[in-house]
């Protein structure tokens, strides 16, 4: 996996190039700010992007705002922000393109080394990982109800794990449920939200999109 990180604060930036580096991944670039991402990502055309949401010069929203960008110039990769703060209004817009290769960590929450590898190689691979926090906070944030009021508590449950990145045989282990059960919840949760199966097959997306409150 190649990655360009962008982090302002030194020893976190090092930090985070030697975890990886040590578990064979290639950092292509580590820069400290938004200008610096896009450089680098135009160079190197990395796997995935490490984004702080707060850096130079202002140290408000920099990282979100070069996210949005290298997400429209550079589509295949993928984009992890990982950050102390939530900031919904431009999550959502990083959202609208899709959910898939778009990750959200906060610092504070991650457990292990572990868990950060597997959801940079899922966002790597285009897949999703969003904090239960950060998932929550949207979902509080967005004015889009839609067919979402229909689903039960255990459905609602079933879908915010979708929107984590979790798979049907994750979800089924964190409920403790089995993969059939969790199959049946998720094809009602299609159902209820009016997404038949098509040819790409991406209604997971659209379903997890209807329930962060972006377009579908």
């Amino acid at each position: 996996m190649r990655v360009v990180i962008a982090e302002d604060a030194a020893l976190l930036r090092e930090g985070l190039t030697r975890l990886l580096e040590d578990r064979g991944h290639t950092v292509c670039a580590a820069v400290t700010d938004g200008d610096g991402l896009l450089a680098a990502v135009a160079e190197h055309q990395p796997d995935v992007a490490v984004v702080d949401i707060r850096m130079p010069p202002a140290h408000t929203d920099e990282g979100l705002r070069a996210a949005l960008a290298l997400r429209k110039e550079f589509p295949g990769t993928g984009v992890l922000v990982f950050s102390q703060y939530i900031e919904t209004s431009y999550t959502a817009q990083l959202l609208e393109g899709g959910a898939a290769g778009v990750g959200y960590l906060l610092k504070d929450r991650v457990a292990n080394v572990a868990e950060f590898t597997a959801a940079l190689e899922r966002v790597a691979t285009g897949g999703t990982a969003l904090d239960p926090e950060v998932v929550s906070q949207l979902f509080r944030a967005s004015r889009h109800c839609g067919g979402l009021t229909t689903l039960t508590p255990r459905e609602r449950q079933v879908l915010a794990l979708m929107a984590e990145g979790r798979s049907n045989s994750g979800i089924a282990a964190e409920l403790i449920v089995s993969g059939g059960a969790i199959e049946k919840h998720v094809a009602s949760i299609f159902a209820k939200l009016d997404l038949p199966p098509d040819e790409s097959d991406n209604r997971r997306v659209l379903a997890v999109l209807q329930y962060l409150g972006g377009p579908a």
